[in-house]
Order: C-alpha cells, then structure tokens, then sequence
C-alpha cells in the first residue's frame, strides 16, 4: 500500500508541475504572441453552423497604437473603470454585483469581472459558468497581472472580445458597424461598440434600443470623468 501512495503522490506532483510548467509558459508566450483564434470563437462557429448560417470569424488584429484613444477610455469607462489601479480584480466590484444579482428587486443580473478577467476566460478558457472555470479564470488573471503590462492586456482585450454575431475585435467591428478602421474611432462610436459588450448578440451599436442609447451616454459621461490614462 505504501508503494501504491508514493506512486499516487509522484503522478500528482508530476501533474501539478506539468500544469503549472505550460500554463505559466502559454501566458508568457502570448504576451508577444497574438493569440490566432479562442474556444469562444470556434464554439460560435459551430453554433452559427447549427443555425444553418455560414462559418464566420470576422477579426482583424491591429496594434495597440492603432487604436484609437476614445476606444481604450470608452472600455475602460464601460467595463472597468479601476482598470490601471488594480491587480486583477475589484473586489468592491464583485461585492456590488453579488448584492444587485441577490436582490429580489433586481431584474438584470451584473457582472464584477475586470477587463483582465474577461482577457483571461477570452484567451485561455472555455465558454460557460461553473465555480471550476471561475476558479481557472482567477488563476490566470494572476498570471496575467504577472507578466503582461496593462497595455498588452487591453491590447489583446480589444482584439479578441465578441463584438457581434461572428464579429471579434476592435477591427472587424469599426469596419462591420461604421466603415472605418479602429484608429478612427471617435468617442461616439467607441461608445457604440463599448456599450454592447455584455451581450453583443442582441444589442446593436448602431441600431440600439432605448436602453443601449442610454448605456452609450453614459459610456461618454464616464469617459469625461476618467483621468489620463497612462498606459
């Protein structure tokens, strides 16, 4: 039986090495390399697939620099105002959201996660909700607050998020929706895009309903707000 335990007890530590080895080495890498492609992009191929609709991902990466600044403020002012300020994760955020989705008056659940969060379960997990994938996604949103600079964070959030039905990034989605690259985003259509990234399937940037429109004022009322943003 002892036999059997230090055996048992060697596979566990060669595993725990192996996963530590190559999930710390993959965000390494793609912090000079762009990721190619996302379980997220793939599963919404299948599914557009199923529908009976052709393959599409529509991306385009672009640089950080070839961003437009009012793109950069208006994310931040949308999903994670704390952004330059935190390690990974605003607590007060995510204490905020537990108290609106428990409350009985609430009729829209809200997220807490960060911009580095929503990065790390874009580039390194899988689609879903389950207390395990929450548990991958803190782990590598520490990973990424390790080695990658906040610049590279909105670099690869802004290129690899779902802004659309087959649409991701910054790019395909200046293009899709006004006919203009990511560098010519003014603050009224980086509002726009920014305002529907929590449910990019439904809501339109471009033909918004009552709710979406004020979401983008608000967007713009935030990005006034926001101090420099050095990156």
């Amino acid at each position: 039986m002892k036999g059997i335990g230090r055996l048992v007890l060697y596979f566990l530590k060669l595993f725990f090495l192996l996963f530590f080895g190559i999930t710390i080495l993959w965000v390494v890498l793609t912090r000079w390399i762009n990721p190619p492609v996302t379980w997220l992009m793939i599963t919404r191929g299948f599914e557009r697939k199923a529908d009976g609709k052709d393959w599409k991902i529509d991306k385009k990466w672009v640089a950080f620099d070839s961003i437009a600044d009012p793109m950069k403020r208006a994310a931040v002012a949308a999903e994670d105002q704390k952004f330059l300020d935190h390690y990974g994760f605003d607590f007060a955020a995510m204490e905020r959201a537990i108290d609106n989705n428990m409350s009985k008056h609430s009729h829209k659940l809200i997220g807490g996660s960060t911009i580095t969060q929503q990065t790390a379960k874009n580039v390194f997990l899988w689609p879903g909700r389950s207390y395990v994938r929450k548990a991958f996604e803190a782990y590598f949103t520490m990973l990424i607050e390790v080695f990658w600079s906040k610049r590279r964070t909105m670099e690869v959030y802004l290129n690899v998020i779902e802004m659309g039905d087959g649409i991701y990034g910054v790019e395909a989605a200046s293009q899709a929706y006004f006919h203009v690259h990511a560098a010519q985003l003014d603050k009224y259509k980086a509002s726009a895009i920014a305002s529907i990234f929590p449910d990019p399937l439904k809501w339109s940037p471009t033909n918004p309903s009552t709710y979406v429109r004020h979401r983008q004022y608000l967007i713009r009322k935030n990005m006034r707000r926001l101090g420099p943003l050095d990156f």
